[in-house]
């Protein structure tokens, strides 16, 4: 990162890779949860949360990173109002996950 150019790019990097973490902390609690209360379902459930957690963190993050890195360096616009829709679909969809697995009977 030359010392002209603004942090705007670095910083949305790094929210997606916290995002994706985040997915994956949440699938972790899940997973605990499950194998100590003895729920297979819930444990097929935090492997789902964790999959959408590794796609995020693993595919979406690296390849947002390149295409920060490509548009910034030609002064473009970062934003791409699709993929932020569909990691927001991804939180919702994890936030769910995890109300289901608190309010649930044990």
């Amino acid at each position: 990162m030359s010392a002209g150019r603004e942090t705007q790019p670095e910083r949305t990097v790094l929210s997606w890779q916290r995002t994706g973490l985040g997915v994956l902390a949440v699938a972790g609690l899940l997973a605990r949860e499950a194998a100590t209360g003895d729920a297979p379902v819930r444990l097929a459930g935090a492997g789902a949360v964790a999959l959408l957690g590794l796609g995020v963190l693993g595919g979406l993050a690296p390849l947002r990173a390149r295409a920060v890195e490509r548009t910034a360096d030609r002064g473009a616009d970062v934003a791409v109002p699709r993929l932020a829709l569909l990691v927001t679909a991804v939180v919702v969809t994890v936030a769910g996950a995890a109300l289901v697995a608190v309010l649930s009977p044990r």
